[in-house]
């Protein structure tokens, strides 16, 4: 087997794994990026729907308030690369950005491959070799990483671990990272799916519901037995053939610890801009128009229409009752469940769903300002094999940019 020899070796062509192979090549670093998949940056060129939210325009304190796990670790990697410095960056190799809704931000062009084409190009043109091989053990030698053993050739060189977690294996994310981890004896925390759609104790409700978006609803995510809700925002979410998805229930999966030992809700409240005393007298005014219709009839100003069934069901008022003939426990009852239509969490859809992962190798065990492992010299992790994620709108993807930064600069 043949032997190749630089100053880094990074497994993993990811959005991580890339953007460390460009810092390293512009500071004179003889890089090897080595990617198991036959194109890089392969989850990148899917990211956002194919637009790629490429990082959040904020401060660096509100990157922090988006990490769900782990923020405390981050804060020295996002204070030194933070999003001003991410946008700078990809505008200088070329790619006009643009800030959205929620300080979205992401190409003027909205074509992810035009950000994973800018990477892969300033890493050849820095002089990094892209190798396809599969990495198959780190050579560690006196408790130091020198190496990395794949398929086809040796790579000789400190390494860094940027393989990524296991959501979206089918783009190369597989998990290899943690393999890795394991052998230098790093522990890795439980993995699960995060940014994760979610299956509901009443699919076939939801199935009824299919396609229906709601833009401004909010959305409360409750553990039994805690007073305290563990998430709430008001945005957009879906109805799906087996429960919920958007972003408002992406970003409440990112929150629910263990299924297996908790009982999650989310409550949906449909008409948040009303108090219940304010939503009671509209229904009173939408009723007082028409006050010999049925009620399943009546319901058409207030709730989209594949709602209507769900809401009357729930609420236990007869679908056929005249509005006229609604007693006011009733018509409190269909307030109610406007104002607060549960359900329990069933399950994640599987991890191949996922955004992200949530878990990784335990940050403890990394040197925060480096990211270089406490345990063996010359070894690095970076991005999301990290026990790092964060809530949609780019934050997850500056992570992979400020840990891999952090990383460069030690190397």
């Amino acid at each position: 087997m043949r032997t190749r020899t630089f100053d880094a070796v990074i497994i993993g062509g990811g959005a991580a794994g890339l953007f460390c192979a460009v810092q390293l090549c512009w500071r004179g670093v003889g890089t090897a990026v080595i990617e198991h998949s036959d194109r890089f940056a392969r989850k990148l060129r899917i990211t956002g729907k194919g637009r790629c939210n490429v990082t959040n325009n904020c401060s660096r304190d509100e990157v922090l308030q988006n990490i769900t796990r782990n923020s405390r670790f981050m804060f020295s990697s996002v204070s030194r690369f933070q999003p001003e410095d991410t946008m700078s960056f990809f505008e200088s190799l070329g790619v006009p950005l643009k800030t959205e809704r929620g300080n979205r931000v992401f190409p003027v062009s909205d074509k992810a491959s035009d950000i994973a084409e800018a990477l892969i190009k300033a890493c050849t043109d820095g002089g990094a070799e892209l190798a396809t091989d599969e990495a198959r053990e780190l050579i560690i030698e006196n408790g130091e990483a020198v190496g990395v053993r794949c398929k086809n050739a040796e790579y000789r060189g400190r390494v860094i671990i940027a393989c990524g977690g296991k959501s979206y294996p089918a783009t190369g994310s597989t998990g290899d990272g943690y393999k890795f981890a394991s052998q230098a004896g790093h522990r890795v925390t439980k993995l699960t799916p995060s940014l994760c759609p979610i299956v509901t104790d009443r699919k076939a409700e939801c199935a009824e519901a299919m396609g229906l978006s709601l833009k401004n609803c909010t959305l409360t995510l409750r553990c039994e037995g805690e007073s305290k809700p563990l998430y709430k925002e008001l945005g957009e979410m879906l109805f799906t053939h087996f429960g919920l998805s958007g972003p408002l229930v992406l970003s409440a999966s990112a929150h629910i610890d263990d299924l297996e030992k908790k009982c999650y809700y989310l409550d949906i409240d449909l008409k948040p801009a009303l108090t219940a005393e304010q939503l009671d007298k509209r229904v009173q005014r939408d009723f007082s128009e028409f006050p010999n219709r049925e009620l399943s009839n009546s319901l058409g100003r207030l709730l989209p229409k594949k709602l209507i069934p769900v809401i009357i069901e729930r609420s236990g008022v007869p679908a056929d009752r005249r509005v006229n003939q609604l007693r006011r426990e009733e018509r409190a009852a269909l307030v109610k469940t406007m104002k607060c239509l549960t359900y329990k969490v069933a399950a994640f859809r599987p991890i191949d769903e996922a955004i992200v992962t949530r878990g990784g190798v335990e940050v403890s065990e990394i040197d925060p300002k480096t990211m270089e492992s406490k345990l063996v010299k010359g070894l690095y992790f970076i991005g999301e094999v990290l026990d790092v994620d964060a809530y949609t709108g780019g934050f997850n993807l500056q992570i992979a940019f400020s840990t891999a930064f952090a990383c460069s600069q030690a190397i």
